[in-house]
């Protein structure tokens, strides 16, 4: 009875697990807790939280965003960091699609999955919502893991048809409002396409920059984001992903 009652345990506690993930290729936290985050650490003004950040970050030689840290774990071998790693990173994002390389041998696991809807601005001609796909790379050796955060630029869906002065009218000359959540690749609307901004090439590493407000919040949600990742990483290497994940049972 023991027995049974410890496995729906474990069942319920993997469901509330993967549950809690949003998103179709699974997220760490909601967008919503991430900007709570993200404000509690450097502040609301997105501006100069952007500029007060830029001067401890550096682009990669590929202009990318890239963070990358040691984690220590005394004690833990190659093969129990793996495992554990390789529970989180399952259980985390549901989309297979997203673990990108999984090689025990190697002890390297590789993550590629979008965060949606970082960052939001109205503009006075349009509307962006700005999605991030970090690429996470996790190198494991006997007590410790290397985490790798890397962003090279934004994904932007650009609503035409929602900015201030910008209003669209259907057939009947009633409003028509687009939605920036839509789907990446759906090109049904017009007035609604998809854009890449280069970080390198935006604010605030480009002080002139017509996306400025919007690109301040990007990055500041970009980086709380890689905070957040390696976080979450450290717990999974130290206790697990439901508190009890040890040898002793």
């Amino acid at each position: 009875m023991k027995k049974i009652a410890t496995i729906w345990m474990f069942a319920a506690a993997l469901f509330l697990g993967t549950m809690n993930v949003q998103n179709a290729q699974a997220q760490i936290m909601k967008s919503a807790d991430l900007e709570k985050y993200a404000k509690q650490r450097y502040g609301d003004k997105w501006l100069d939280a952007a500029k007060n950040l830029s001067d401890q970050l550096t682009l990669d030689k590929n202009e990318s965003l890239t963070y990358q840290e040691v984690i220590q774990a005394p004690g833990k071998t190659k093969q129990q960091l793996y495992v554990a790693l390789n529970y989180w990173v399952t259980a985390t994002f549901k989309d297979r699609q997203a673990i990108t390389l999984n090689d025990k041998e190697a002890g390297c696991i590789i993550v590629t999955s979008t965060f949606k809807n970082i960052a939001e601005h109205m503009g006075t001609l349009k509307k962006y919502s700005v999605n991030i796909t970090p690429v996470i790379r996790l190198d494991i050796k006997d007590e410790k893991v290397r985490v790798t955060y890397t962003v090279q630029s934004y994904d932007i869906l650009s609503d035409l048809n929602s900015g201030w002065l910008t209003l669209g009218l259907g057939d009947d000359n009633k409003a028509i409002f687009g939605d920036s959540k839509r789907k990446a690749d759906d090109k049904t609307n017009y007035f609604l396409y998809d854009e890449q901004w280069e970080i390198a090439k935006h604010y605030p590493f480009v002080e002139k920059d017509p996306q400025k407000r919007t690109c301040a919040k990007a990055l500041v949600m970009t980086h709380a984001y890689s905070n957040a990742i390696i976080d979450k990483v450290e717990e999974a290497m130290k206790n697990g992903i439901v508190g009890n994940d040890d040898s002793d049972w």
